[in-house]
């Protein structure tokens, strides 16, 4: 792969793929908007939350009127209790860039989602998609026997993948077994396979924009996203996904930050949406622990005990809450310094042996501010 010069604003090729590359509250949609505009670009959200129907103020999605005004794809393609692999993500994205071009549109590819721009600029290994029927069946096994039963067999059938994981890492955990079972082939042995990239397309001209930002700057950025989720209702539309859907807190959208604190914080206070047919509130307390209501207890008591054991239920609920939203603070705060991480690997692409990707060009630039990378792109 060669690193292309940035020195001169490049005037974009008809067969260019521009990848826009930040950390969360950096200002990209702003800008992806501000390139729709200039009627150059198709925009292709790379966001592994804003794929989930229903869940708009806690992904910061753009709104009904902004999504019809600005159109982007893979926004509200599944419902919150389906998956996603990042193979179909890629799949989706190399169809796309295709009716992209064919428009006469270059495609822009936006978003967060660091793992997602590492599978389409560095490659993937070609691990084979879980079978519903196998997905089904190790879910199962987890829920009769826990996690660690599945941890201790994966140690049998792939000591590699046992040896790099977590035993509480139920996500990985359960995607290597659901591997070894449909295949026979531990997934540590299809991860040591040669990787393919949809950016070594000879026929297209790749451009990445990496976009660091001071990061006290960004945090403030951060603290400010998170205070407009809380006034416009996030908590409310959590229990609404509870309320529509049978949703476990293990699932991929159920981890996402913000809702996985505040299902911790409806499951703290037993929040009467567990009592939904559809939900298994023990799987909640499993995950999160028990909570005691205070002021469901000591009920034989006389009037001013009990009016002490509500005023002391409603101080725990208020605890919760404040617990809840800094706990959503730290994880935002933790998120933006795993995608400084990814964004300092992607950025050192350029040093991959170019003869293992059809030594074709891939123009990758690091900017301070969206701004900058914005006068890139105009």
């Amino acid at each position: 792969m060669q690193l292309a010069s940035n020195s001169i604003t490049p005037k974009l090729a008809d067969n260019s793929v521009v990848c826009l590359m930040a950390p969360t509250a950096s200002g990209k949609t702003a800008l992806a908007y501000e390139l729709y505009d200039t009627g150059r670009y198709e925009l292709i959200s790379v966001d592994s939350a804003l794929i989930y129907r229903d869940m708009n103020i806690g992904t910061a999605k753009p709104t009904t009127t902004e999504l019809a005004r600005y159109p982007h794809h893979l926004v509200n393609i599944i419902d919150p209790m389906q998956s996603y692999s990042v193979a179909e993500f890629v799949s989706d994205v190399a169809r796309l860039i295709d009716s992209c071009h064919n428009n006469g549109k270059i495609p822009l590819l936006v978003g967060g989602t660091m793992m997602y721009y590492m599978a389409l600029l560095d490659g993937l290994s070609p691990v084979p998609d879980s079978e519903d029927s196998i997905r089904v069946r190790v879910e199962q096994w987890r829920q009769a026997e826990g996690i660690q039963a599945l941890f201790d067999y994966l140690g049998k059938v792939d000591p590699s993948s046992h040896q790099r994981l977590h035993a509480t890492d139920t996500q990985r955990i359960t995607r290597a077994i659901e591997v070894y079972l449909q295949t026979d082939i531990a997934i540590s042995d299809w991860q040591r396979k040669p990787k393919k990239a949809l950016a070594n397309n000879p026929h297209q001209q790749w451009h990445a924009l990496t976009v660091m930002p001071d990061r006290s700057w960004l945090h403030k950025r951060i603290e400010q996203r998170l205070d407009i989720m809380w006034r416009e209702g996030l908590v409310a539309e959590v229990v609404g996904l509870l309320e529509t859907y049978p949703l476990t807190p293990n699932m991929p959208s159920m981890r996402c930050v913000g809702y996985r604190q505040v299902l911790e914080y409806l499951t703290h206070i037993n929040h009467r949406v567990f009592e939904q047919p559809h939900l298994n509130k023990r799987q909640f307390e499993d995950v999160f622990g028990k909570f005691e209501n205070p002021s469901k207890q000591n009920v034989g008591q006389d009037k001013a005990l009990q009016s002490q054991s509500s005023t002391l239920a409603s101080q725990t609920e208020a605890l919760a809450c404040y617990q809840m939203q800094n706990k959503a603070l730290y994880a935002t705060r933790q998120l933006a310094k795993r995608q400084y991480t990814w964004l300092r690997k992607l950025a050192q692409l350029s040093n991959i042996d170019k003869d293992l990707h059809n030594n074709n060009e891939i123009a990758i630039s690091s900017y301070k501010s969206i701004a900058q990378a914005g006068e890139y792109l105009r």
